[in-house]
């Protein structure tokens, strides 16, 4: 007993040693941070010429070029850009994740709530005071689920921390996708009081641009309310892989179609032109990211390659030149992939001179950002380095080719020093670091953030979370579910007496129908479930992608035939990926695919309140076969499809 009592002291011991050191840790990093923002001057003070203000952004006393809203944006760009030292450019030319409280605060200390994302986003990323203090950033992609009303004042402290900097550049705040309910902090990100439409594969499904536009118009509304005034969307990637886990993100596997859906969406966002009221759109992935070799996704070692078996690299490129360019898209983003002997060498696109200064710069005139996509260069604490054909070369290497191919900006990175380094090494010019830091200055300029960086933390929810968008985002999720197959089951009689699977909200089914718990008691089966997928784990990212098989195994579908045996079945399927409903058509009356919609709304199409309108943005395979036999970059060639691209039934006439 008494080396059990002695056991024990010990522990306690050991325990409070432990807090201890932490406590002591946790006060040393708090004066460390605090130290780091008295380094920062006060905020802007107000000059006033012949009754107008401007921020002396400078604190010189004198209203600057570039501090003068009533210049040239490219006299303004000129004047900071001459103002401007060498680790204030590099530090322009990064952007990486940023955390945030729960509360809406810098993310400097470990964080002191239960939120495990949090405590991750700590442990990986540099804390809010290094990336603007140490290493000058002012881009940032925030990745928090969290209210508008937080991400508004985020942005606000992270406003005021950047006015109080030296030449007080404000900060452009960054975003994937907000308004689904995909949570995926690699590709979309699911926002509490926003409202919740289809995913982009749905929105191709409703054929109706002018929604597609308006949809740009509301989600361009909330994120100008809580800060956000670059999307790092959409995808005019073309899903010609059925495989491919991104293809939800696309606008489906049609050029033309996805040309006009990427054309209307990055008007909604952008306008006509881009202005103070715009929400830039950075769109992806130049020069079409989806014909991955057997469908894996080039965010993996393993999906590095792009293959172009049919010949077919130009029909990628046209959403790109059909839609985002006659757009006016402000930024591009190339993809992580290699397109396989497409160019001189075989480099992933973000190093590859062909794709980007050949192709992009000389032969389409594009003249924005380009901007990487994320961590291509240094290895992370969740990853690889995805430097794909250029894993020989060292970091700085890979910076050095990235901006020869032509890239302005490094996605995922927070590396300035390496910048710096080469710089000073002689090995790049300040004045190739130039042609970008411009480039990255005009949108800023451009975007109005130098005068109204601002936002009213009062007024985000207001804005967002109003019953006009979520009535509209609920005629999206409605008009883009596809009715494949309908055995004059569809619409259900009211008060017909129904059995749930796979549904989270069998209230909202109430008010139409009675929900049973016994099926001998029911009229009718209804089946919810999701593509099919194969569970991954060698990755932290791989978790929130999609991949592998798109087939139903039989013990997904034995529950299904035994139901069919004593009810008439109507199954659902979310459809992330052009899924194999072979089996499940067998044994369904009804058939139907959605693209994000709720149960409520579910509820409302299948007694007849609302109406499946959608066509099918990509063909649905009949088999595991078929989808080996068809070739990457090649779209609906499928053998034999269960369901051919365009296809989508109506109820009868009533």
């Amino acid at each position: 007993m008494r080396f059990f009592k002695k056991l024990f002291i010990g522990i306690i011991a050991l325990i409070m040693l432990a807090f201890l050191v932490g406590v002591g840790l946790y006060i040393k990093k708090a004066n460390t941070v605090k130290e780091k923002y008295r380094l920062l001057g006060e905020k802007a003070p107000i000059i006033t010429l012949n009754g107008q203000a401007f921020k002396d952004l400078n604190k010189n006393g004198k209203v600057d070029p570039y501090e003068d809203f009533r210049n040239p944006v490219e006299t303004r760009v000129e004047d900071l850009l001459s103002q401007m030292n060498l680790e204030e450019k590099a530090g322009l030319m990064f952007i990486t994740m940023i955390g945030m409280t729960q509360q809406g605060e810098h993310l400097d200390l470990p964080p002191l709530q239960l939120d495990p994302m949090n405590w991750l986003f700590y442990s990986i990323l540099d804390d809010n005071a290094t990336l603007i203090i140490d290493k000058k950033m002012n881009h940032f992609n925030i990745i928090n689920s969290y209210t508008p009303d937080v991400l508004a004042r985020f942005n606000n402290r992270l406003q005021e921390k950047a006015e109080r900097g030296r030449l007080g550049i404000p900060v452009t705040i960054a975003t994937d996708p907000r308004h689904g309910s995909e949570r995926n902090p690699g590709a979309a990100i699911y926002t509490p009081k926003f409202s919740q439409w289809p995913s982009s594969l749905g929105l191709a499904a409703t054929r109706d641009t002018a929604l597609v536009r308006e949809f740009g118009k509301i989600a361009a509304e909330d994120y100008k309310a809580t800060g956000i005034r670059l999307a790092l969307h959409p995808m005019a990637d073309l899903a010609t892989e059925p495989r491919w886990g991104r293809s939800n993100g696309t606008f489906g596997e049609d050029a033309e179609l996805s040309a006009k859906m990427t054309y209307a969406y990055v008007k909604g966002f952008q306008g006509d032109t881009l202005t103070k009221e715009s929400v830039i759109c950075m769109t992806k992935h130049f020069s079409g990211g989806g014909p991955q070799k057997d469908g894996e996704d080039a965010h993996f070692p393993y999906g590095a390659e792009q293959v172009y078996p049919g010949n077919n690299f130009d029909y990628h490129v046209r959403p790109f030149t059909e839609g985002a360019f006659p757009a006016n898209t402000g930024q591009i983003m190339p993809y992580y992939g290699i397109p396989v002997d497409q160019t001189d060498e075989n480099v992933a696109f973000g190093f590859n001179k062909q794709i980007i200064t050949t192709l992009l710069r000389d032969s389409l005139k594009f003249k924005g950002v380009i901007c990487t996509d994320w961590n291509i260069i240094n290895a992370t604490g969740m990853d690889v380095a995805r430097a794909w054909g250029v894993e020989n070369l060292s970091p700085k290497e890979r910076v050095l080719k990235v901006l020869d191919a032509g890239c302005d900006q490094f996605g995922g990175e927070s590396s300035p020093n390496q910048i710096i380094e080469l710089v000073k090494e002689g090995k790049l010019s300040e004045a190739r670091i130039d042609r970008s830091v411009k480039r990255l200055l005009r949108d800023k300029f451009t975007l109005g953030l130098f005068e109204h960086p601002y936002v009213d933390e009062e007024k985000a929810l207001d804005i967002t979370t109003t019953k006009e968008k979520q009535k509209l985002a609920e005629l999206a999720q409605a008009k883009s579910t596809v009715l494949l197959k309908n055995e004059s089951i569809l619409p259900l009689a009211k008060n017909t007496k129904v059995f749930l699977d796979g549904f989270t909200n069998g209230e909202v089914f109430e008010p139409h129908g009675t929900v049973v718990d016994n099926i001998e008691e029911a009229d009718v089966v209804l089946v919810k479930r999701q593509t099919p997928f194969d569970p991954r784990s060698q990755y932290l990212l791989e978790q929130f992608f999609h991949q592998g098989r798109l087939y139903f195994t039989p013990e997904e579908i034995a529950p299904i035939a035994a139901y069919a045996e004593k009810k008439p079945v109507v199954s659902l399927v979310n459809l992330e990926r052009g899924a194999i409903l072979t089996p499940l058509e067998k044994h369904s009356q009804a058939l139907l695919v959605e693209f994000g919609a709720t149960d409520k709304v579910l509820a409302e199409l299948l007694f007849g309140e609302k109406q499946p309108m959608g066509k099918l943005p990509i063909e649905l395979p009949r088999s595991k076969d078929a989808v080996e036999k068809q070739m990457e970059d090649v779209p609906y060639d499928s053998e034999n499809p269960l369901y051919p691209f365009g296809h989508g039934l109506s109820y009868p006439e009533k």
